[in-house]
């Protein structure tokens, strides 16, 4: 089992920043690829980034693309999204997801654990 938690809530305005983190338990995650999705009221869970399971390849939403990095420290088992210029649109809940092998996925189903998502407000 992995346990998965989120943190770096925030109310920003528009164009400013934050960092979330993720750091997982119960086993590491170097044999799990990462993933960052949202969730908006009233929508479904969409894929945010995602990143390998050595770190060494990483792919974004085109919503996000250029705006926010995703990366991990293995060693602290810890995985970080990084979002700049933010907009009220990026309003959401955010969710970190393992799955098991190497590489990622936009696909909710392939992930094996979640964490309970951390909320970000982008004000206009």
């Amino acid at each position: 089992q992995v346990q998965l938690v989120e943190s770096g809530a925030g109310l920003v305005q528009a164009g400013g920043s934050l960092r979330l983190s993720c750091a997982a338990s119960g086993r590491t995650i170097s044999s799990y690829a990462m993933g960052w999705f949202r969730q908006a009221p009233g929508k479904e869970r969409e894929f945010v980034a995602g990143i390998s399971r050595g770190g060494g390849s990483t792919y974004y939403a085109d919503s996000v693309k250029g705006r926010f990095t995703i990366s991990r420290d293995n060693a602290k088992n810890t995985v970080y999204l990084q979002m700049n210029s933010l907009k009220p649109e990026d309003t959401a809940v955010y969710h970190c997801a393992a799955k098991y092998g190497t590489g990622w996925s936009e696909v909710v189903t392939q992930y094996d654990y979640w964490g309970q998502g951390t909320q970000v407000t982008v004000s206009s």
